[in-house]
């Protein structure tokens, strides 16, 4: 059943408006919400078949179809294409005249969303661009994506086909999916927890859509992730605490948004950790700032800018409490609050424990309007069984989908991750004043 509504979700039939793609998309969730009840009910060996089956099947029913919510796989596409051919992806934007022989009718064909007319300049540098129509958002800006993120889209280039168009970068995140849930199932009895919360990374329905028909890069930064906070939980020495943070920072030089881990991971040997984090990750940029120096941060600050972060208009919770002016300066003054207190408190064992946390805040902070940026806190979640947070993994969809549910984006914002920051809070009570109040059950002796 989850299955068929994620690829409904993803292949709509024509009767499908937005009314009943939310309908639809509800009832995946609660779909999901049921089977990852219910597994736990079921032997471990059964469920883990079961779980890597979802892990391996929702990202494909998700694929195999144009990308349903968002174009950025095609910048993808493009990125790995011009590394390919030789050139720095941060050097051109996409329309940059010294670019157009890698043009094709795929990505740019003669009607589309995104058209830089004749006259067109650079919006970063002003330079002239070469006119036409290409299915890349943005293609007057530079790429924003970090060097970890380029070596990616160019082994997905490398090894796809002529004429494959949006399959194999699909393909690649549905694999990263299944990598993930498999690195979970083998490495969770080895922690301490019970696998079959695997099911809550595996069947997600945000997972398989957004990276098996999105193919948002979040995955790869994900699995690197995993692969980071395993390692760091196990550590035992100098060497093994260091191949822990490489991981760290090359997840962090994929995608920046796993850097909200690091300070659970800085608690067990924090110069080492830190160290290699800083390593990996100037490792990985340096050939880029010698080939074309600051211009390897992209287009990032201006991405910044029109997403509202600059202004402050994007902090749609703490904008009701304070200016856009001063929103973002308190969204820092509490995200390095949280990130000592979360140094300070964290189990190296089981640094998953704070990094949701730390990781949730940041989105009740910075409210997003995109699904795709929860992918990390999913995984978070399946590591330490905190399924309140889902509930901000939800909110991305109000914003994202605001005129499904006729609403405007800011009050989209508001109430989903109002509702999320409320759930949070009372399931944080919750456990603070009931659990921890509820003795531990004892085995009478004989």
């Amino acid at each position: 059943m989850l299955g068929l509504a994620v690829w409904w979700l993803t292949h709509p039939p024509k009767w499908i408006d937005g009314a009943s793609w939310a309908v639809l998309m509800a009832l995946a969730w609660l779909l999901f919400a049921a089977g990852a009840w219910l597994v736990r009910k079921v032997p471990k060996r059964t469920a883990a078949a079961l779980i890597l089956l979802g892990g391996i099947g929702l990202p494909l029913a998700a694929g195999f179809a144009p990308p349903r919510s968002s174009d950025d796989l095609y910048r993808y596409i493009w990125d790995g294409r011009v590394q390919s051919a030789g050139i720095d992806p941060y050097r051109y934007a996409p329309a940059a005249p010294e670019l157009t022989g890698l043009r094709d009718d795929f990505l740019w064909p003669q009607q589309s969303p995104w058209c830089v007319v004749p006259g067109g300049t650079d919006r970063e540098e002003g330079l002239p661009l070469a006119p036409g129509c290409t299915l890349i958002n943005r293609p007057s800006v530079h790429t924003v994506y970090p060097p970890a993120a380029q070596l990616y889209f160019t082994a997905v280039d490398l090894l796809s086909p002529d004429g494959a168009k949006e399959r194999p970068v699909q393909l690649a995140a549905a694999l990263f999916v299944a990598a993930v849930t498999v690195l979970l199932l083998l490495a969770m009895p080895r922690l301490g927890i019970d696998p079959r919360l695997a099911a809550l990374w595996a069947w997600c329905p945000l997972v398989a859509i957004e990276s098996g028909n999105n193919a948002h890069l979040d995955v790869v930064g994900a699995f690197l992730t995993a692969a980071a906070l395993v390692v760091l939980a196990r550590a035992k020495t100098v060497r093994t605490v260091a191949i822990g943070g490489l991981l760290l920072g090359l997840a962090i030089a994929t995608k920046v948004t796993p850097a909200l881990v690091a300070p659970s991971s800085l608690r067990r040997r924090p110069f080492v950790v830190a160290s290699a984090i800083g390593a990996a990750i100037a490792v990985v940029y340096l050939p880029h700032v010698i080939a074309v120096g600051p211009a390897v941060l992209g287009y990032l600050p201006g991405y910044l800018n029109d997403e509202g972060y600059g202004s402050g208009t994007r902090f749609a919770l703490l904008t009701l409490i304070f200016p856009p002016s001063v929103a973002a300066i308190a969204a820092v003054f509490i995200l390095v609050v949280v990130a000592i207190a979360v140094w300070a408190r964290t189990d190296p064992d089981r640094p998953w424990n704070s990094a949701v946390a730390m990781t949730g805040t940041a989105l009740l902070l910075t409210t997003p309007g995109y699904s795709w940026y929860a992918i990390l806190l999913v995984l978070l979640i399946a590591f330490s069984d905190r399924i309140e947070w889902l509930s901000v993994a939800l909110a991305g969809y109000m914003a994202q989908y605001a005129g499904n549910l006729q609403l405007s984006f800011t009050d989209a914002q508001r109430l989903g991750y109002g509702i999320a920051a409320a759930v949070v809070t009372a399931a944080t009570l919750y456990r603070m004043f009931v659990v921890r109040k509820i003795p531990s059950p004892t085995t009478a002796l004989p």
